[in-house]
Order: structure tokens, then C-alpha cells, then sequence
């Protein structure tokens, strides 16, 4: 038997989605309701296939599953509000708005949250009536497997989601396919370049998100304790590997060494073993490559005078939890992202001098801002060059709000109401 080439499951898509785009909103709704179920009732079962790709420790990988499924219950609430045609009041008889599907869109996905990435990027643009092929990441075949299962619904008989099983190098040529209206990408810088100058050839719509270097900012009248517990887990949560994990911590100078001591003593607290216990809270990077980059990023930072105050040690793919102060901006640990457990200290004196020390980056996508008294920072919110703001709290996704970011970190929103227009046709209606 011959097995799927890309081109033959595009056209498969193609077909699906003549029929997916003509189901009404409820009973996308209804499919939804079915997925979701599904995701619930075997949510060991891909926590575990999670765990097993990329070395999650099981509780994050059952969190992460049950976060899709508060996702899909969001825009099962939300979506017949947000997709209901808005009228306009014109100088016609009726003009109104409403969103149509685009058709096939390719998905290009990430290994760090091998579900949730997908998830957020299917399931709006699912209820709007797009179908989906995916290329997943190679280090993640058990999630992608299961993705394709629980998106094909048994409730319907035929597919809206296909894997790809493609290399990186074959992607050009899947955008290029006139059955791809549009594609959206989590990944690297070099990545979304790629793909936005090939979908740009094109004239098909993209989304990125890309990288991220987040700050997280301490001012001295913060509550250290909390703030402390706080950024313990802006960083270390999966290994360090989250485009919107805290990364240069920016600490005002009266409080520098304790809350610097503050930080070590918390990172006695990760629980490391096995990573199918689900008592522990800290585990090995996804690969071994990417904890040796780490180790070179820490290592060339050293050389040029900073200092290793807890952790610093990597074994294979493992990568001990780790403290730097004595930073520079000229540093890797300060100038490049970090994609691993490395939290790097740096003082700061004024709120001013935190905002230029934040915007001294290429990446633009979140960060965090600790203080007793928010509204002192009311005249300096618009300075930063971010995509999301976090006052009194680690940046996190929320199916509320927009996600995406600006500057190398991207372009494109996902999740809220933003994520149903960006692979919509805004179509205009007008009746004289």
C-alpha cells in the first residue's frame, strides 16, 4: 500500500473542507464538544506521550492537556458571539460583516508544548471553518500521532486535521501548494523568516511566533517572597523552554542580594526524578543539543565575568537549574535567548533605567512587572515594547487574551477573539 504523499492529503483536506465549511456554527460547536471529551477521557494517555517526546514531567503534561480542554470550552461559550455577523449602519438598506473560512491552512508546530501550541492554533480558526494539515516537530511523533486522533471527531466522517510527516526543508514547497491559503508558524527566528518570505512569494497570509526574551522586573517595594515564587517558576517551568518564560530578571538595586538569595534558595524547592512521578516539578531538556547551546550560552557569559551562583552543570540533555549574576548586556545570557533553565540577574536604579535595560532586545513579546503600588507605573506601561504586559504575575496564555508579540518575536495574534479573524475572510456585505 502506497502511503500518503503530501500533495494527495491536501486534496483530502480540500474535500473535507467543502463539506466542514458548510456545517453551521452549532454543529462545529457540537464537534468541538466531542473533541474536548475526548482530550478529558484520555488525558493520561497523551500526558504521557507527551512526557515520553520531550521530557515534560507529568504533571506539567497533564496540565497542559487539561489547558486545551479550558481552551475549547472558551470558544465553545464564545465563539457564536464573536462569529455572528456584526451590522453596520450605512447609508444602504443593510450592509453587515461576517467571517468566512479561508480553506486549508498549514499549521507548523513546536516541540516545547507539543499540544497547547496546537491546540490554540486549531480550534478558533476550526469554528470559523478552516481544516488543518500539521507539521509537528520531529522530536514529537507520539504527540503528533495523537493529535491527528483526537481531532478526527467520530462524530463526522471525514478528516479536518493531517499530519505532515515532512523535514523542515520540504515546508517551502507545502506553502506553495495554491490548496494552502494561509500558515502559521511557532518556532524560531530563521524559521519564520523562511516561511514569511515563502507565504510573502505567495500572497498568502502568515502568523508567527517566535522567540521571546522576557523580562521580569522586581522594584523594591514588591512583596520579594511572592515575586521570588514567582519567577522560580517564570523560569523553570519546562525546563526553561517557553518563548514566554522570564529570562533576564531585572532586580531594583536595594533589593538585588536578597531577593538574588531569595531566588537560590527556592530552587532548592524543584523536586527532580522521574519523569513519570507526578510528585516532580523539574526535568531534562527536550534534547541534548539544545542543553549543550545552554551550556555554551553560560559558558561564554562566564568567560566574560559572570558568575554561577547555583547550578551550572549539565549531564546529557539534563541541565541543573541555574543562577547568574555579575551580568552585562553584552553577554550571551542577556543579549540572546536563553531557551533553558537559566535565570540571569541584573540591578537595576530607576524605573526608567528598567525600561531601557527591557526595550535593549530584539525580541518583544511579554513581561513582567512586580510591585505594591501599579499605578506607579501608569507613565511607563507605553514604553515598553511588548506584546503583553504582566503586572504582579509571571507572563502565562490565556484563552482570553490576544497572544503574539512584536519585533523578532513575531507578528499575528493568537487566542481571544483575534484568533477567529486572522484566518477568516472579513467578507462585507452590502444591500441597496
Amino acid at each position: 500500500m502506497i502511503s500518503d504523499t503530501p500533495d494527495t492529503i491536501l486534496e483530502t483536506l480540500e474535500c473535507s473542507f467543502f463539506k466542514w465549511r458548510d456545517f453551521t456554527l452549532t454543529d462545529r460547536i457540537a464537534v468541538l464538544q466531542n473533541i474536548k471529551n475526548r482530550l478529558l477521557e484520555k488525558k493520561y494517555d497523551y500526558a504521557h506521550a507527551i512526557t515520553t517526546d520531550m521530557n515534560k514531567p507529568i504533571q506539567q503534561a497533564i496540565a497542559e492537556v487539561e489547558k486545551c480542554a479550558y481552551l475549547c470550552d472558551y470558544y465553545i461559550e464564545n465563539a457564536p458571539h464573536f462569529l455572528k455577523n456584526q451590522e453596520v449602519k450605512t447609508g444602504w438598506s443593510k450592509s453587515y460583516i461576517n467571517f468566512r473560512p479561508l480553506g486549508v491552512l498549514l499549521g507548523v508546530m513546536p516541540w516545547n508544548f507539543p499540544f497547547w501550541q496546537v491546540f490554540r492554533f486549531v480550534v478558533p480558526s476550526l469554528l470559523t471553518g478552516n481544516v488543518f494539515a500539521v507539521k509537528h516537530a520531529s522530536n514529537a511523533p507520539l504527540s503528533a500521532k495523537a493529535l491527528e486522533e483526537v481531532f478526527n471527531s467520530d462524530t463526522i466522517d471525514f478528516s479536518v486535521y493531517k499530519n505532515l510527516s515532512i523535514k523542515s526543508n520540504e515546508v517551502s514547497n507545502v506553502i506553495s501548494n495554491p490548496i494552502i491559503k494561509a500558515v502559521s508558524l511557532t518556532g524560531s527566528e530563521n524559521a519564520g523568516r523562511s516561511v514569511a518570505e515563502t507565504a510573502g512569494r505567495h500572497l498568502k497570509k502568515c502568523v508567527l511566533e517566535l522567540g521571546g526574551s522576557n523580562t521580569f522586573i522586581v522594584l523594591n517595594d514588591a512583596d520579594l517572597e511572592y515575586a521570588a515564587t514567582k519567577a522560580v517558576s517564570a523560569r523553570m517551568q519546562n525546563a526553561g523552554q517557553s518563548c514566554i518564560a522570564g529570562k533576564r530578571f531585572l532586580i531594583q538595586e536595594a533589593i538585588y542580594e536578597q531577593f538574588v538569595d531569595l531566588f537560590k534558595q527556592k530552587l532548592d524547592t524543584l523536586i527532580i526524578g522521574d519523569k513519570y512521578d507526578e510528585k516532580v516539578t523539574f526535568g531534562a531538556m527536550a534534547r541534548e543539543d539544545l542543553a549543550v547551546e545552554l551550556e555554551k550560552q553560560l559558558l561564554d557569559s562566564v568567560a566574560m565575568g559572570a558568575k554561577i551562583i547555583a547550578g551550572g552543570k549539565r549531564n546529557d540533555a539534563f541541565f541543573e537549574p541555574t543562577l547568574v549574576t555579575n551580568v552585562t548586556v553584552d553577554m550571551p545570557v542577556f543579549k540572546e535567548e536563553t531557551f533553558g533553565p537559566l535565570a540571569a540577574m541584573i540591578p537595576f536604579k530607576t524605573i526608567e533605567n528598567a525600561v531601557e535595560l527591557s526595550n535593549s532586545s530584539n525580541f518583544g513579546l511579554g513581561a513582567s512587572i512586580f510591585t505594591s503600588q501599579p499605578e506607579q507605573l501608569n507613565d511607563y506601561l507605553h514604553l515598553f515594547d511588548e506584546g503583553a504586559l504582566f503586572i504582579n504575575e509571571m507572563v502565562v496564555s490565556d484563552p482570553h487574551l490576544p497572544f503574539g508579540g512584536i519585533k523578532n518575536s513575531g507578528y499575528g495574534r493568537e487566542l481571544s477573539h483575534f484568533a477567529l479573524y486572522e484566518f477568516a475572510n472579513i467578507q462585507t456585505v452590502v444591500v441597496k
